[in-house]
């Protein structure tokens, strides 16, 4: 399974829109928030797909949840902005919840700067900002047998 994932849209419909032209087969697209009006343009307009979002620092008065739990292929990904984990300082607090949910793979946001590690058994992808120049996003595919590839992308070539 394909999961597309987006973050720091910050307004930028169109470089989001290319990001999911890029990855059709996508069957889950994942924003880590701050693009609350492109998150409600995700779930009108792409009814077939999986959408996972929350809500960012920049999301204020919106009803999404500022963290989510999904399970795929018996995996379990954990989603956030990032911002009440500090992760502008250091990715540390945010792995150490990660671990504790039990996730496989976090994906968050909020730096603008793309990630893609592992670590002990952890997928980290942040997917970078896909938002205006050197746009980025990011992909997760998970097979039926539980293999996992993670992969940050910027919209003029791999990162």
């Amino acid at each position: 399974m394909r999961i597309l994932v987006l973050s720091d849209t910050h307004g930028d419909t169109r470089t989001m829109l290319k990001a999911i032209e890029r990855n059709p087969g996508a069957e889950m697209i994942i924003h880590c928030g701050d693009g609350r009006d492109q998150i409600e343009l995700l779930e009108k307009s792409f009814p077939d797909k999986q959408i996972v979002a929350v809500r960012g620092n920049c999301d204020a008065g919106r009803a999404y949840r500022t963290e989510q739990l999904v399970t795929v292929n018996g995996k379990t990904i954990f989603v956030t902005h990032g911002h009440l984990f500090q992760v502008k300082f250091s990715p540390y607090n945010l792995i150490c919840a990660a671990r504790e949910r039990g996730a496989d793979i976090v994906c968050f946001g909020h730096t603008h700067n793309a990630m893609c590690e592992y670590q002990d058994g952890l997928y980290i992808l942040n997917p970078g900002s896909c938002h205006g120049y050197r746009a980025s996003y990011g992909y997760i595919d998970i097979t039926d047998k539980g293999d996992i590839v993670t992969r940050a992308v910027r919209l003029d070539g791999e990162i």
